[in-house]
């Protein structure tokens, strides 16, 4: 007799500004389950587990908890009712004691006063059940991330929790806090508690779920069990390839193999925390270079370390042959790059500044004198881009804001081509904008290649990399597992590396 669920949500639609972020998704956990949730970004991930929180409000759908119809209007309302959150940043008080933070929302009190004694009494027992044994009067702050969030696992079970959901838990722990991390999700199971375990390592999925939902673009396109569907199978469904249909072909720009030139970038064991941990690739003068890999592979990392938006660990780097070692975006920019960000929105544009003011922020030094803006070579120089890049726009005094996105993408673009760069790079360069525009950024990212530019290009897409790549590095959890080149490029063999990973030698044709 099949089990009743514990949660089940279905023909789940949710809209923003008209945008459908949800359209008729599922979820359905079973009581004292661990099930994974995994998706790309934009697969809806988020916005399933905030509608089931109360953050946001369905627009249609039905969800159950517990036998009983589930409406709640607040993340607190839900956790009085049995469902806990554990966010990826922990969003705990620092400053405050362990027990203060297990017992923050239902203190006890004896006389109308604080009862520390069974407050702490009550920390320590919950600690316990997880073999954790701290001072509990000390400040959270005082302990490492791993013991942080154990606590917080403490304080949702202290509420009783009956569903904890887990938000990319593990991605600042390293292997023996991941070990305990797994021991106490394995003791929440023995108890009948269930688990939400949202995560983008595959091998961690296989160590301790049960059962895995995949989204992809809003809604639920595969449950399984874990033990049944293959990581190459699980890899092909979040991204909507179909694996046995994916064929050889190199290049939809053309066959054949271009001359690379001289190495402009080289990069050998990069190391930044948990995010990076052994990545290694270079890129060429006239090449176009794709970094492919699943949500949380290292891909932007990587190249916010490249900029000198993060600072490296460990490894190093070489631009033009001699060592390259950026302290801020500035020595980067000074030394030729470019970096058009994911984030176009929030990291790009500047929304109430024209066209002009964006398109020359990274050239102010350059077109200014004792500090006033020439005018009339600012105008100059983004009239050309206009032109060039075939900017559709009223003129260069029109808020950017009003532009569509993919005009916006060119205007990002000429920022950085106005620096003269030996080196691009791009950070889902088409993502968030039409078919038509997108196949504009693609053809002109090509046309700068073949006029001698180096390009490092990111992107979530697995055609966009396979077809405007001339060398492909995959990235697997913060290492490169595979290098390929020409006519070895192929989707079969990015999602094999993807699923499975590969050696970093390179698979060229022969």
């Amino acid at each position: 007799m099949a089990q009743t669920p514990l949660l089940s949500m279905t023909g789940i639609e949710k809209r923003f500004a008209g945008i459908p972020a949800l359209s008729g998704a599922s979820l359905e956990i079973l009581p004292g389950e661990v099930h994974a949730l995994i998706g790309q970004n934009g697969a809806g991930k988020s916005t399933m587990i905030k509608v089931l929180t109360g953050y946001h409000r369905r627009d249609a759908g039905t969800v159950s908890f517990a036998g009983q119809p589930f409406e709640v209007g607040s993340p607190h309302e839900a956790q009085s009712s049995g469902i806990s959150t554990i966010y990826q940043e922990i969003n705990l008080v620092p400053l405050r004691s362990v027990t203060e933070n297990i017992c923050l929302g239902r203190e006890q009190r004896r006389f109308g006063l604080l009862d520390w004694g069974a407050m702490h009494a009550e920390a320590e027992r919950l600690l316990a059940t997880f073999g954790i044994g701290i001072d509990v009067r000390r400040p959270l702050m005082d302990f490492n991330t791993a013991t942080q969030q154990m606590v917080a696992i403490a304080r949702a079970i202290g509420f009783s929790a009956r569903l904890v959901i887990m938000d990319e838990p593990t991605s600042s722990l390293d292997e023996g806090e991941v070990a305990v991390l797994f021991k106490v999700i394995r003791q929440l199971k023995a108890d009948g508690v269930s688990v939400i375990f949202v995560s983008h390592k595959l091998d961690e999925l296989y160590e301790v779920c049960d059962r895995v939902t995949i989204m992809r673009d809003g809604k639920t396109v595969r449950v399984a069990e874990m033990d049944k569907i293959a990581k190459l199978e699980l890899v092909s469904a979040m991204l909507g390839r179909d694996v046995s249909r994916a064929d050889g072909h190199a290049t939809a720009f053309d066959d054949a193999q271009r001359p690379k030139g001289e190495t402009v970038l080289r990069a050998r064991n990069l190391k930044a925390g948990h995010a990076v941990r052994d990545v290694s690739f270079q890129v060429a003068r006239g090449e176009i270079v794709g970094f492919a890999g699943l949500l949380g592979a290292g891909r932007t990392e990587t190249a916010r370390l490249v900029f000198g938006v993060d600072r490296t660990t460990g490894g190093s780097m070489e631009l033009n042959g001699r060592p390259y070692d950026p302290q801020r975006p500035k020595d980067a920019i000074l030394a030729g790059l470019g970096f058009v960000t994911e984030d176009r929105k929030l990291e790009g544009i500047v929304p109430e500044l024209s066209v002009a003011e964006n398109m020359t922020l990274s050239l102010l030094p350059q077109i200014s004198r004792n500090g006033v803006v020439s005018e009339g070579r600012q105008r100059e120089l983004v009239e050309g881009f206009i032109e060039q890049l075939g900017i559709k726009c009223s003129g260069p005094n029109q808020k950017i804001r009003e532009l569509s996105g993919g005009n916006q993408q060119k205007v990002l673009l000429a920022r950085w081509l106005a620096t003269n760069p030996r080196l691009l790079i791009l950070d889902e360069p088409t993502r968030g904008i039409d078919v038509g525009a997108k196949g504009e950024i693609q053809r002109l990212v090509r046309k700068l290649a073949d006029e001698g530019l180096a390009v490092l290009m990111i992107s979530s897409e697995l055609e966009e990399v396979v077809e405007g790549a001339d060398r492909v590095f995959v990235l697997r959890e913060g290492r490169t597992v595979a290098e390929l080149e020409g006519e070895a490029i192929s989707e079969d063999r990015v999602l094999d590396a993807m699923a499975h990973g590969l050696s970093t030698r390179t698979e060229q044709a022969s």
